[in-house]
């Protein structure tokens, strides 16, 4: 199980990493196109704020991880994870789904 969770949090973070590039490249070109005009704003804002939110919510699953990994090191090895932190990982990779 130890290996299949590893696995699991291995590509949960490879994601996060990912959509984390993505958004602030998306990011960084919206601000470009914003600087040109501020009658651009109005149109944009939303957009920005959308992406900011994604990186929001990428900075939150992190925490989330980091937590599920520090339960995991914290426990002795003959013991496995609550069903509270295995429904957390559930619901964090499900996220990371949709």
């Amino acid at each position: 199980m130890k290996k299949n969770l590893d696995s699991l949090i291995e590509q949960a973070l490879d994601n996060i990493n990912k959509d984390r590039q993505m958004t602030e490249i998306l990011l960084e070109s919206l601000k470009e196109y914003m600087s040109v005009s501020l009658d651009r704003y109005s149109d944009s804002g939303p957009v920005a704020a959308k992406f900011v939110e994604t990186l929001q919510r990428s900075n939150e699953q992190l925490v989330k991880l980091a937590t599920l990994v520090h339960k995991q090191e914290s426990l002795s090895k003959n013991t496995g994870l609550s069903e509270s932190d295995k429904d957390q990982l559930f619901d964090l990779l499900k996220d990371q789904d949709g």
